[in-house]
Order: structure tokens, then C-alpha cells, then sequence
């Protein structure tokens, strides 16, 4: 088989397959096999025949149909493997010659992923933040305890910090058009607690339950949306109760409510444990993050446009999946971040490009450093995962094909990123 390639792009190519007698010859032979069963010749069964008699006998342009069809997909493959590509989408086919059996020319038009440039990528350095969790950590999240096991007593005084004050808001832009998400009804809110948008607990300090409240609040410079950041917005209030919270005494008794412990210092004890596992699992998430990050920037490839697409496509669908989580409407958040479609489509082309990027350092990462997962680990993940699941259709689901090379490639991944962690932080 002789391949003749032409780049027409760094992400497009051409390749021209001309294939010999002695190239289709195989080919030929595996379709007569699997067209035999459904030939009858007379004495012989089902299957049985030889295949020059199957081929006598066989309806032609069935043959001829199949054949190029297994012969096309079959070159094609090889080609790709001689050439070692990495194509993207389903080629274009142009027949240019076609002698039965014994000659077949060829082109196909291709996308593929341009040529992996990774960085030396053993001597990315990320320094491992060190976790400490001290007293005050541990008395925060018993107060947290506390508030939460706390008895409510509705009042009819002015609410003061640590009372709670149960509210129903909606937040105007200065144009008087209600911003998405910021709105709400019978919200429990603690005054001092630090819950809400700075400034704003403390015009609720003083109200009394039946009061109604306006004022104005300037999001901070760095809130979480760009659309609000350093923006006014006009909130209305109705405080519907104020209530006095009666927190229990943290002791032995406070402590054999949550759990087996005998005394306040065994639940202190395992509180530190808990915390420090949790900021543990952070600071390791965190590490991996500003690592790929670090391999992403610094990994040159080209990327065809239809793959970014496709990733951003992706990117927005687990968006709106979120989304539901939170009872907010797929043009809500658009007009929250104050974008159309199109902008906020274009906008995320940098994520996906970055994540593509990582996605396929790390796969050419995992084959230079050898990375293996055995079939028994395969199948220590799966049992692990099933046990996870009461639902038997759910357990079942893991054993489909595709969840099962889902799967390995999550865990081919996460070898990639330990190796990858075990160079940064030596």
C-alpha cells in the first residue's frame, strides 16, 4: 500500500491510499467469509462452501458493496497507523480508481490534531501548601453546631447580631429590572454570620418582624459575577420573623447527640480529624489544579476548530445542568452575566482550548511515562462504584463497554496526574 500525504493545514490533511492486489487480496477473502452463511449452494450447509464457489454464487453487488466497504474503512486505518495521526470527525472520501481486486486508489480529507509540543514537564514545580487546623477552626465549626441544633423563639424586638431573621428579597438593578438570582422567599438569614453580599446584614440589624426595608447595595469589585461586580443594586425586604436562638451548651451531652463521644474533648478531637482530612483533600485538588494549569500553558498544539466546538458545546451543557440545581433559567444566567448567546459561546473558547490541551498532554504524558491499569484494577474500581448504587439498573450501567473505557480513562488519567505530582513536589 503506498500513502501519499499532503498538509493542507497544521489541522488538515489529505492522504492519497493506493492500494495493490496483494493489499485487497485479505480484504477479499474476510468478506467471502462473512457473506458464506448467507449463500445456499446446493450440497453443501450453511457456511461450508468453498469460497471460490461462494464467490460464484454470491449476489454481486452485495459483494462488491461490502467489499468496499471493509476495504475503505480497513486502508484507512492502516493509513492512519502508518502515519500515526490523530484524526478528529469522519473523513471525506473521493474514489479515484477502483479495478476489481486488484487495484484501488483513493483520497481522504481529514482533520486532525497537529503535532503535541510538551514542555519538560518533569520540572513543572508546584510547592505543596501545608494544612494546619488550630483551636479556632475547631470552636467555629462546633458554633456552627450549635446554631444549627439551636431552638428558634419568634420575637417581636429589633433584631441584633446572632439573631436569625427570616426574609423575603429581590434586588433591582439601577434601570429597575430584577437581577437573576437575586431574589428569594422565606430565606433564613443569621445577622453577623457574614452569609450574604457585604453591607448587607446590617441594614436588617433593628428591623422587627412586618417591617419592610429598602436600601442599596455596591456588589464588591470581585464578586463571583461579572455583571454585578462594583455594581449598585436596590434591594426590598420583608422581614416575615425574627427569632432569638437558643444555642444548647457545647458539653459531654452536646457531644453524645452527634455521635459516640463521651466528652467534648472526643468530638474536639474528631472535629480536627474531619477538618484537617477535608483541607487535606483541598490543598491536594488545588496542587493538581495550578499543575495542570502550569502543563496546559506551556503544552503547544493545534487544535481543529470543530473540536473546540465541541468542547465548548460540552462546557455549556454542564452549565444548564448546574443550573437546575440552582432554579435559575438558561437565559437568566445569560442576562446575569449580561451576554448574548453568540458572547457567551465565544467566551468560553479559552476553557476549551485549555482543556483540550491538558486533556491530550496528559495522554501523550501517559504513554511516554508507560502508564498501565490492569484489568484487576479495572474491576476493583467497578465493584467499588456498584457498591455505591442500591439501584441494580445503575450497576448494570457500569458494565456497559462505553462506561467501562470511561472509566479506565479516568483512571489512566488520574495515574498520569499522580506521576505528574510526584515530579512537582520532589
Amino acid at each position: 500500500m503506498h500513502i501519499t500525504r499532503t498538509d493542507k493545514s497544521p489541522t488538515q490533511i489529505s492522504l492519497k491510499i493506493n492500494a495493490s492486489a496483494e493489499d485487497l487480496a485479505p480484504i477479499k477473502q474476510q468478506v467471502l467469509q462473512h457473506l458464506a452463511g448467507r449463500v445456499k449452494i446446493p450440497g453443501f450447509r450453511d457456511g461450508k462452501a468453498p469460497l471460490n464457489m461462494v464467490e460464484k454464487n454470491v449476489d454481486q453487488k452485495l459483494f462488491l458493496d461490502e467489499f468496499m466497504e471493509h476495504a475503505l474503512s480497513q486502508l484507512y486505518g492502516r493509513a492512519v497507523d502508518q502515519e500515526k495521526l490523530r484524526t478528529t470527525g469522519a473523513p471525506q472520501v473521493n474514489m479515484k480508481k477502483f479495478v476489481p481486486f486488484s487495484q484501488l486508489e483513493f483520497e481522504v480529507d481529514v482533520e486532525i490534531i497537529g503535532k503535541i509540543i510538551l514542555p519538560n514537564y518533569k520540572n513543572i514545580k508546584v510547592a505543596k501548601k501545608n494544612v494546619s487546623v488550630g483551636a479556632k477552626d475547631v470552636d467555629e465549626v462546633l458554633e456552627a453546631l450549635q446554631t444549627r441544633d439551636a431552638e428558634r423563639n419568634e420575637v417581636t424586638v429589633a433584631a441584633k447580631n446572632g439573631d436569625e431573621v427570616v426574609i423575603d428579597f429581590s434586588g433591582k438593578d439601577s434601570k429597575g429590572v430584577p437581577i437573576a438570582g437575586g431574589s428569594g422567599k422565606d430565606h433564613p438569614l443569621i445577622l453577623g454570620s457574614n452569609a450574604f453580599i457585604p453591607g448587607f446584614e446590617e441594614h436588617l440589624i433593628g428591623a422587627k418582624s412586618g417591617d419592610k426595608k429598602e436600601f442599596d447595595i455596591v456588589f464588591p469589585k470581585d464578586y463571583g459575577l461579572a455583571i454585578l461586580q462594583g455594581k449598585k443594586v436596590t434591594f426590598t425586604v420583608d422581614v416575615k420573623k425574627v427569632q432569638q436562638l437558643d444555642k444548647p451548651k457545647i458539653d459531654d451531652a452536646f457531644s453524645a447527640k452527634l455521635g459516640p463521644f463521651k466528652s467534648v474533648a472526643e468530638l474536639k478531637v474528631d472535629v480536627k480529624k474531619q477538618v484537617t482530612s477535608e483541607r487535606k483533600m483541598q490543598a491536594q485538588r488545588d496542587l493538581e489544579n495550578e499543575l495542570l494549569k502550569k502543563l496546559g500553558e506551556k503544552t503547544k498544539v493545534d487544535i481543529p476548530e470543530k473540536m473546540v466546538e465541541e468542547q465548548i458545546d460540552r462546557i455549556e451543557e454542564e452549565e444548564k445542568r448546574n443550573l437546575v440545581y440552582r432554579n435559575q433559567t438558561w437565559q437568566e444566567h445569560l442576562d446575569a452575566e449580561g451576554l448574548s448567546e453568540k458572547q457567551h459561546h465565544d467566551n468560553k473558547k479559552p476553557e476549551a482550548y485549555e482543556r483540550i490541551k491538558i486533556g491530550l498532554a496528559l495522554s501523550e504524558i501517559s504513554e511516554k511515562e508507560d502508564i498501565k491499569v490492569s484489568p484487576e484494577e479495572l474491576e476493583i474500581r467497578i465493584q467499588i462504584l456498584k457498591g455505591q448504587y442500591q439501584d441494580e439498573n445503575m450497576q448494570a450501567e457500569l458494565d456497559k463497554p462505553e462506561n467501562r473505557r470511561d472509566i479506565l480513562a479516568r483512571m489512566y488519567t488520574e495515574k498520569t496526574i499522580a506521576k505528574l505530582v510526584e515530579y512537582a513536589t520532589k
